[in-house]
């Protein structure tokens, strides 16, 4: 849907809705402004995976990075830890369960280190938007920030499964066995909050090392 696709739509559904988000604007408008809040941050407003944005500290970087970042947008540079939610909706559309995710590292918009945390505040906010919003059936992906003074500021939704999702599924939350669940019409036994909090999920790379590979490798 083009609320979830078009970030300045986003911003508009979050604000009309009473959802804290950060101030979100055109290149044009931030730059017609006297007095701007810096650092701020530069997205295309149709982008995804982190791909093409940028933390700039002054006009001088704002005017460059926005001649390099197709379709930008300038929004406002929150301080906080950024949380992901998996929310999952059934088939009646309503609400089941929401995982918050931590991020505590991420590598080209994908996390490579989150942990689990059951924070029922945004828990609570997350399943007000997804309701608000009337998404689903399925998983419902969230953005927020956890600000330095404890306020939720949410910044993307997705309609699909996010790429740190295996870690929800790890700590309990298991969404395609309840997806093939409905479908099926059998009976699902989900709560709200019926998974283990503070798992930790590590992803690495791997080497594999070939050495004559025209010979035939042995079973």
């Amino acid at each position: 849907m083009d609320i979830c696709q078009d970030k300045r739509k986003t911003y508009k559904f979050l604000l009309k809705n009473g959802f804290d988000t950060p101030a979100t604007m055109g290149v044009r408008t931030a730059l017609a402004k006297k007095k701007l809040s810096w650092p701020c941050f530069l997205k295309p407003w149709d982008g995804n995976a982190s791909r093409g944005t940028a933390k700039v500290n002054n006009r001088k970087e704002l005017l460059f990075f926005a001649n390099r970042i197709p379709n930008p947008i300038c929004q406002e540079f929150v301080n906080g830890t950024e949380h992901t939610c998996d929310v999952y909706v059934d088939l009646g559309m309503k609400v089941r369960c929401v995982v918050p995710r931590k991020r505590i590292e991420v590598r080209a918009g994908e996390v490579s280190k989150g942990q689990v945390v059951k924070h029922p505040r945004i828990m609570r906010e997350a399943s007000r938007l997804v309701e608000t919003l009337g998404a689903g059936p399925g998983v419902i992906t969230l953005q927020l920030f956890l600000t330095d003074n404890d306020k939720v500021k949410f910044i993307e939704i997705n309609p699909r499964f996010g790429g740190g999702v295996p870690l929800a599924i790890k700590a309990g939350a298991n969404f395609p066995k309840w997806i093939l669940q409905e479908v099926l019409g059998r009976k699902t036994n989900i709560r709200f909050d019926g998974f283990k909090d503070k798992v930790i999920m590590l992803r690495y790379d791997g080497e594999v090392w070939l050495e004559n590979v025209n010979k035939k490798i042995k079973k």
